[in-house]
């Protein structure tokens, strides 16, 4: 999962680009990076860590220019190494630059593909590098110069008929101007907004609506799946329809953890989709739970408050904030590598001590991945004293893998899987468990926008949208995502800094 961020404006770009990463951060910490155009070249500037830490004020004096990507890292199968940071580059043709949210699921034969018969060299492992060459490929076979939008809309619906997966992407050509496109699916985000200066439109696509409301820009609307937007340089919106068989089915884990609330997706208020998940999760408990004698509703914050709250009006019980946060830790879930996940996680929250001494609490949380962190934050809740401590998830059970750009591990390594509700809550050491149904959630998501009729939902049934993923892949996926590659990966890293270090 990452951010992303393009502008195509009258004045200088650099600020609103690192105001609206700044708050896409949430969907990515591993790497930041801007490209401007100035003068007709490219001016760019990323590298490894938080928006704020890669920019600097020299950098930004450099990324001079009215038109600019931007893009907020987050690693799923690949490297963190810098050479993947995006935006990534290619100088033919013309000079293209592409940041990527989501996930290929063809890479590896696109990759062979490119320099078999395209004669593309890529110098990383990221799948966002073969979907930039994909594209410029693509924009290579236009014969007219300068480039048409019919020329652009044509290379989009070829990249379409050659990628699979999930995708949202924006680009820059030099000398041309910038596209944004979405898979045909509308598995990942992507919004369009305007603001006018100087009495000319500037234009701007983001992950998130919330980019756009940070740099005063207005929303338009929620780029379609399968469409593309191509914004010249003189400022002139082109919209098409880019795929023959688009339908929306977006990510239903944007709605349960990774998008701000203040954030709408696809017409859909992210806050009202989580109070609704409050309800409907608050209505279970109360059916199946009506002997339990809870004393207290306490978040694990933060995505879980509103949910939290919204559970506690449904049982008529007291709502309280059991657990402090520690602001200046990285989200756990976000931290490549197992190891990392573990130890930040008292480091991340405190408890509250006398909201748990001598009470049965109902610990509320969006989701439960692995467990760990499940498993630590009940052990705290009794060192504090608590009798029972009973959890409830807003989101069903995570029983499969993620192959869309979300960074959930091999099946063997998600607690729930090939277990029962009851072992899963033996584990975590949890006197009571209960999931949210999948209809409840879909249902809860859907309130707001009822033509959404399908969503992205397999890390719950194991049913994949693109209908591509089969069991050799799956186990692909585990090679690259299980711990023990992971933390091998991390290790090699460290000892790649370690000689740049000793070399300076």
């Amino acid at each position: 999962m990452c951010g992303i961020v393009g502008i195509v404006g009258e004045t200088p770009v650099n600020q609103s680009i690192y105001d609206a990463l700044t708050v896409l951060q949430h969907r990515g910490q591993d790497a930041a990076g801007i490209v401007t155009i100035d003068n007709n070249r490219f001016r760019l500037r990323k590298a490894n860590g938080l928006v704020k830490d890669v920019f600097q004020l020299k950098h930004m004096q450099r990324l001079q220019g009215t038109v600019g990507i931007g893009h907020a890292r987050y690693p799923t199968a690949g490297s963190s190494s810098v050479s993947e940071a995006q935006p990534f580059y290619v100088n033919s043709p013309y000079g293209i630059t592409l940041a990527h949210n989501g996930n290929l699921t063809n890479a590896n034969e696109l990759r062979e593909s490119l320099f078999a018969q395209d004669r593309r060299h890529l110098n990383t492992t990221s799948d966002s590098e073969v979907l930039l060459n994909v594209l410029a490929h693509q924009i290579d076979e236009a014969t007219s110069f300068p480039l048409s939008e019919d020329d652009v809309f044509k290379a989009v619906r070829a990249v379409h008929q050659q990628i699979r997966g999930a995708y949202a992407v924006v680009a820059m050509i030099i000398g041309h101007g910038l596209i944004a496109f979405r898979d045909p699916h509308g598995i990942r985000p992507l919004c369009l907004g305007k603001r006018t200066v100087n009495n000319r439109e500037e234009y701007m696509v983001a992950s998130e609506s919330v980019a756009l409301d940070a740099v005063g820009f207005d929303f338009v609307r929620d780029v379609a799946p399968g469409e593309a937007v191509y914004i010249t340089i003189d400022g002139q919106l082109f919209t098409r329809q880019c795929s023959d068989t688009p339908s929306l089915s977006p990510c239903i884990f944007e709605f349960v953890y990774f998008a701000r609330p203040d954030s709408f997706i696809d017409k859909i208020s992210v806050y009202a989709a989580r109070i609704n998940m409050g309800k409907k999760l608050g209505a279970k408990i109360r059916r199946e739970w009506d002997d339990l004698d809870i004393d207290v509703v306490i978040p694990i914050p933060e995505t879980s408050c509103d949910i939290a709250l919204e559970i506690a009006q449904e049982l008529n019980k007291p709502y309280r904030q059991g657990f402090v946060k520690n602001r200046y830790v990285g989200r756990t879930f976000i931290m490549p590598g197992q190891q990392q996940r573990r130890k930040s996680v008292r480091r991340k929250l405190n408890a509250i001590r006398s909201e748990f001494k001598d009470k049965s609490v109902l610990l509320v949380d969006d989701s439960i991945v692995r467990g760990t962190t499940s498993e630590q934050i009940i052990e705290m809740a009794r060192e504090a004293g608590a009798k029972r401590v009973y959890m409830a998830s807003a989101a069903p059970e995570i029983r499969f893998p993620n192959v869309y750009g979300i960074d959930m591990p091999s099946a063997n390594e998600l607690i729930a899987h090939g277990r029962e509700v009851d072992e899963i809550g033996s584990i975590i050491g949890a006197d009571g468990l209960i999931f949210q149904d999948l209809t409840d959630l879909e249902d809860a998501v859907r309130e707001g926008n009822p033509d959404v009729k399908l969503f992205e939902s397999s890390v719950f049934s194991g049913h994949y949208i693109t209908q591509d993923i089969n069991q050799a892949y799956l186990e692909y996926i585990d090679s690259l995502r299980n711990d023990e590659t992971k933390e091998l990966r991390e290790q090699q890293q460290e000892l790649a800094n370690l000689e740049i270090y000793n070399e300076n």
